[in-house]
């Protein structure tokens, strides 16, 4: 089934100036979902996930926080931190006028859609969490992404040259994944500089205590095998939510390359958010 793709951006003041965000569109309608990427990647990853939904009726929406895909890339790392890639969220849902939506995301979009329930609860109807990266999974993070901060810190040309090697290549005649690869590439050294180390110094989630509070249903997915997003925090995750559901993944490209059960999960878990009145929230919470 065919669905309508609109692209659109929105300007917001952020602590560091004015800075443009770009989002895609899918399909129409009342019910929204939100989408984020995981770190450093486009929001054109979610792209096969929010086709699958909005050709069952949903509204789907996928964000570039800034520092990601298309949008704005500032070079102080006062602009990058969960909390305010939550924000983002936000602006984006009273940019669109929807008063509420499932929030989801991947790895760090995970995170953002979290801390997004955390700081307004009120807009969130329900959660998608793809490997989430908590408390297992710092250090490895940490391992992961800190050669690629020191590079883009002390050795810039390399971030520069592997841009200019990769964003010649036509998107259109790569595989899918590739593209999203490619596009992962296209980096600047103090943009990427700042992002990482703004999220290595910032808040990475909400806390245990907030967790067990965001009282709306709620997908977790773990991955097994995945050592910065172990399936130790999705499990931890799903046993904090008052209202969760564990689905673990088969492989941790499971998602990318056989979508179809994890892409049904998230439908039905977007679809019953919708049906089900939304809860108020308990006095005192």
């Amino acid at each position: 089934m065919l669905v309508s793709e609109r692209i659109g951006q929105l300007f917001m003041e952020t602590d560091v100036g004015r800075d443009r965000l770009e989002f895609t569109e899918y399909g129409d309608g009342d019910a929204w979902v939100v989408l984020v990427p995981a770190e450093l990647l486009p929001r054109r990853m979610q792209q096969p996930l929010a086709r699958f939904l909005a050709a069952q009726g949903l509204h789907v929406v996928t964000l570039d926080p800034l520092g990601h895909g298309r949008s704005d890339r500032p070079a102080d790392p006062q602009a990058y931190s969960v909390t305010a890639f939550a924000e983002q969220v936000v602006a984006l849902l009273d940019h669109l006028g929807a008063p509420q939506a499932v929030v989801g995301g991947s790895s760090l979009g995970a995170n953002v859609a979290l801390e997004t329930a955390a700081i307004a609860p009120e807009r969130v109807r329900g959660l998608i969490l793809e490997a989430p990266i908590l408390d297992n999974g710092v250090e490895s993070g940490i391992l992961t992404f800190g050669p690629l901060l020191l590079t883009a810190r002390f050795l810039p040309l390399a971030v520069t040259a592997l841009r200019r090697a990769t964003r010649p290549v036509p998107r259109g005649i790569v595989p899918f994944w590739a593209g999203i690869a490619l596009d992962t590439c296209d980096q600047r050294p103090g943009a990427v500089a700042a992002l990482l180390h703004g999220l290595f110094f910032g808040r990475a989630a909400p806390s245990a205590r907030e967790r067990r509070r965001i009282d709306v249903p709620a997908l977790v997915v773990g991955h097994p095998l995945d050592l910065m997003r172990p399936l130790a925090d999705a499990e931890m995750l799903a046993g904090e939510l008052p209202r969760a559901t564990l689905l673990r993944a088969r492989t941790p490209l499971e998602w990318r390359l056989r979508p179809h059960r994890l892409d049904q999960a998230a439908l039905d878990l977007a679809t019953q958010c919708w049906r089900t009145p939304r809860r108020r929230r308990r006095a005192g919470s």
